[in-house]
């Protein structure tokens, strides 16, 4: 607890302090003591089923946690082994977005259009919102570009019927894995009465590589993708 409130004192994101709790809490429940560096590494490298990424983010995580705690440590070498991103079948999207509630669907759809990250989707305020102009304002996170997008008709008639009670769109929801949880177990539900394993491997992320890729394929102009994205760097955008 006193770790993640140093993180929130020093600006890191919710999904950011979340996350590496999350990832620590686990490396905990596997028998690392985490004031004990020799004892993470050990068991990160015990970890057979772990892909390189997966030890990786581990000892990202645990590497803060180092720093904050004031400890030494060798940090061990993994290095994620970079994959094309899987791209999903328009179609399959939308069924998925069929087998969710009404407060998933809308950032899936949110996501579809604009290809923001799901932490600038989460953000989002009724304020960002012009309904006379049908646009939707993105405040960036993780050091992005804000952008503005065109609503279709169909996420605009979508947004303008919902009441609005609160500040934040997806305010039922106390934190983005919260919303993450809810969207796995409906889309998991999906996947099985489909019988089409692909519709387990769409998350939040893989709408933003769809949205990317899909414009890039309309218009191969690369400066045209990075401002979709919000990168401020094409490198990332070539990625």
């Amino acid at each position: 607890i006193e770790f993640i409130w140093w993180m929130k004192k020093q600006g890191y994101k919710e999904s950011t302090y979340l996350s590496r709790d999350r990832r620590l809490r686990r490396l905990v429940n596997l028998g690392a003591d985490l004031s004990n560096p020799e004892s993470v590494k050990e068991t990160i490298a015990k970890q057979e089923r772990w892909k390189e990424s997966m030890k990786e983010v581990a000892v990202f995580a645990y590497d803060l946690f180092v720093k904050w705690m004031g400890l030494k440590w060798e940090r061990p070498r993994y290095k994620a082994i970079r994959e094309l991103p899987f791209i999903p079948q328009e179609r399959e999207i939308d069924d998925v977005i069929a087998g969710c509630n009404e407060e998933i669907v809308l950032l899936i759809q949110i996501g579809k259009e604009t290809g923001a990250r799901a932490g600038e989707i989460f953000a989002i305020k009724w304020t960002n919102i012009d309904f006379e102009r049908k646009s939707l304002q993105i405040i960036a996170e993780k050091g992005s570009n804000p952008r503005i997008f065109k609503l279709s008709n169909k996420l605009f008639d979508r947004l303008n019927s919902l009441p609005k009670p609160n500040e934040r769109i997806f305010n039922h929801y106390s934190n983005l894995n919260n919303l993450r949880r809810t969207y796995e177990r409906q889309r998991n539900r999906t996947t099985q009465r489909l019988r089409n394993p692909r519709l387990k491997k769409i998350t939040f992320h893989t709408l933003r590589h769809w949205k990317g890729t899909t414009e890039y394929h309309k218009t191969k102009d690369l400066l045209h993708v990075q401002q979709i994205l919000g990168h401020k760097n094409v490198k990332n955008t070539l990625l």
